[in-house]
């Protein structure tokens, strides 16, 4: 049975111009100690499928799916208590621009406190403990005083380590990765990716990596799911979507690279028809 189990998942949107279909009819599933990323350009219906995943999309969303499980137990007819208690805890999530996800107005410590009291009822030195191991285990040094900073205190790549370490503090079962090296310079994306798949490793978690970038794919990914605009083109696992890829998308995003440029104008998507690969829906 697979960690996460998603059939036929829809996403809809109520617009001021007529309902939106954001995903339409995908299925995603990730094992324990697998890496899954999804890959697609923006618009997709990447992180909106992994947030409609999480509940937590706005009240105009409307969510459908054949099935939606997590260890076997059904998310979409779980009550909101019960769901909270694994939301954050055994799923937990990375967001985009981790500079908007971190609240302004309170420092790192009490944000990573909040999750700790939240979900374990760790409190005092207990949490202090915990919270500066945290740091530490994702490359902040000074975790001490590091929890005393506020968000613009910090770098973009700290305040993603924090984010990191505010989703793995429960150690999670599933860990979603949405576009965790945006807007990091290249260096620091190493950093991120290698810190990522060694706490997968070391857990054990299964780890979704949500990305438009083919390079992450092919560093990190076991299995890799395309998609374009809302719809799933092709799924298969790493060596063989770069090897042979199925859909005309999916080459089209490998001629992209700037490594496959042939002559003096990349190739972009638009320049190419795109159909499901063969068996996708």
């Amino acid at each position: 049975m697979p960690l996460l189990d998603i059939k036929n998942l829809s996403v809809s949107f109520d617009t001021s111009i007529g309902l939106f279909r954001a995903v339409d009819g995908i299925d995603i599933a990730v094992d324990s100690r697998e890496v899954l990323a999804i890959v697609g350009e923006s618009g997709s219906g990447k992180s909106v499928a992994m947030l409609a995943t999480m509940g937590l999309l706005p009240s105009t969303a409307t969510v459908t799916a054949d099935r939606m499980t997590f260890e076997g137990r059904d998310l979409l007819a779980m009550g909101e208590s019960e769901k909270r208690s694994i939301i954050g805890k055994e799923i937990a999530m990375i967001f985009q621009e981790p500079v908007a996800s971190l609240n302004p107005c309170f420092t790192v410590g009490f944000q990573i406190g909040e999750v700790l009291r939240q979900h374990l009822g760790l409190t005092g030195r207990a949490a202090q403990k915990r919270m500066v191991e945290l740091l530490e285990l994702v490359g902040i040094r000074d975790a001490a005083d590091k929890l005393k900073a506020y968000p613009h205190q910090m770098s973009g790549g700290q305040c993603q380590r924090v984010m990191i370490a505010m989703a793995i503090s429960c150690n999670p079962k599933l860990l979603i990765a949405d576009e965790p090296t945006t807007a990091l310079d290249v260096t620091i994306q190493k950093q991120i990716l290698d810190l990522l798949v060694r706490l997968q490793a070391e857990t054990g978690m299964g780890l979704i990596m949500i990305t438009h970038d083919m390079g992450v794919v092919a560093e990190t990914a076991d299995r890799v799911i395309v998609q374009y605009k809302g719809h799933k083109m092709e799924e298969a696992d790493v060596l063989s979507l770069f090897e042979n890829p199925r859909s005309n998308y999916t080459r089209a995003l490998l001629s992209a690279l700037p490594e496959n440029a042939v002559g003096d104008r990349l190739p972009t998507v638009s320049d190419m028809l795109f159909e499901p690969a063969p068996g996708v829906r």
